[in-house]
């Protein structure tokens, strides 16, 4: 069975969905007339975060929301991913990002479905 290709940032970077979602912040950020460096750099951060979240819930997919462990003492079982934690903690800046903007991300119908 052929493996699947492993998401990287480079590869999300090239994604329809994060130059879509990108241009839709600036076009907002434009609208809104607050196209100073200081707001197109907090869209840049917002985008970074996009996709350490898109990796983290990529790591989610793949190993779960436990993944096995073993430290070599003989001990071995079951502890949280990790990757659970940091991907709220991550919504939780990027939110934060939108509100300083005061802006939203303008999502498409077919990109939705994405999610679903």
């Amino acid at each position: 069975m052929a493996k699947s290709k492993e998401k990287t940032a480079d590869s999300i970077k090239r994604e329809k969905k994060f130059k879509q979602l990108k241009a839709d912040l600036l076009n907002q950020l434009e609208r809104s007339g607050n196209e100073k460096s200081y707001y197109v750099d907090l869209i840049n951060d917002y985008m970074h975060l996009y996709i350490t979240k898109t990796l983290l819930q990529e790591d989610i997919n793949v190993r779960g929301v436990r993944v096995k462990y073993d430290n070599g003492g003989g001990q071995c079982g079951f502890k949280k991913n990790d990757s659970v934690e940091q991907l709220l903690k991550v919504n939780t800046q990027m939110l934060k990002i939108l509100e300083a903007l005061e802006i939203s991300p303008d999502v498409d119908d077919d990109l939705e479905d994405d999610e679903l």
